[in-house]
């Protein structure tokens, strides 16, 4: 009841009783014996009556158990790591309540080896906080550089990086960006109204829905099977690995393929090998 409570603010004893499955006089029952026990829970006759908890109530820490509490306080961890704002206070008032010390078990960091680009996140973080536009000089998988203003939704760690989704006001259609091809985002101080649910069902930046590919891969290249695939998509055969993947058909997918060198070969779809064996012919007359 008190939890109802505390989501609703106010409740009637018959939505109470339907609830918990019991009787309105029970109901009753249940509300004196918590009065008693300090609950200041309370009843109001008539016309916008029922019953409340006070406004400055708060759900006293030993109504959680222990293992509640701890999912809280990780939970919040969590959010700080990834740079949420304003937890710091949050997680030490918690974890006075809790009589909990913190455990930095979660670290984030959103740049590449070698790199930071913890400002970008921020910037894109804050603008779906605050559904806020932005704009941005963005680099296709063509390499033409364009400057776009999109609404952005929602981050998506998606097959190893990062991507910003929105609805482009330059494309007036859903997009999917790669944030490392997003170069200097702006808020515009624009707000609007959409909202993630919006967003259509998964698809690149061009509208494609990811195709599937089937690579066999040599033995030599098994620290790669180990670090970019997961087990589920791996078939260990006797000289190497059947690997297979959902991507986006573009550049970079092709570029993907070619990283292996020698060590790799396309099984399917045919097509992707008859496009890999073009670029490959291509690279050889770059050094004929």
């Amino acid at each position: 009841m008190i939890y109802i409570l505390l989501d609703k603010r106010r409740a009637t004893a018959r939505e109470l009783a339907e609830r918990l499955e019991v009787s309105v006089r029970t109901v009753y029952r249940d509300i004196d014996a918590l009065s008693l026990a300090g609950i200041p829970i309370y009843a109001e006759k008539g016309k916008g009556g029922g019953i409340f908890l006070a406004e400055n109530f708060v759900l006293r820490h030993s109504l959680l158990s222990e293992e509640e509490q701890r999912r809280i306080l990780i939970g919040l961890q969590s959010l700080r790591a990834a740079q949420y704002p304003e937890t710091e206070e949050t997680l030490a008032k918690l974890g006075a309540a809790f009589r909990r010390k913190e455990n930095d078990w979660i670290a984030v960091d959103f740049s590449a080896w070698g790199k930071k680009e913890t400002d970008k996140f921020a910037v894109i973080k804050e603008a779906i906080l605050k559904k806020e536009a932005v704009t941005f000089s963005y680099f296709g998988a063509n390499g033409k550089k364009e400057q776009r203003t999109v609404e952005p939704l929602r981050m998506l760690y998606k097959s190893r990086a990062w991507y910003m989704q929105g609805y482009c006001r330059n494309r007036q259609d859903y997009r999917t960006f790669r944030m490392s091809r997003i170069r200097e985002p702006k808020m515009t101080g624009e707000t609007f109204r959409r909202s993630n649910g919006e967003l259509p069902k998964e698809t690149d930046q061009s509208g494609q829905a990811p195709i599937n590919i089937l690579l066999h891969v040599d033995v030599k290249m098994a620290y790669r099977i180990y670090d970019e695939f997961e087990e589920e998509d791996v078939q260990k055969t006797e000289d190497g690995f059947l690997a297979e993947m959902n991507v986006p058909e573009d550049e970079w997918l092709y570029g993907y393929i070619l990283s292996f060198g020698p060590f790799a070969a396309v099984v399917r779809p045919e097509r992707i090998r008859g496009l890999i064996a073009e670029r490959l012919k291509k690279m050889i007359e770059n050094y004929s």
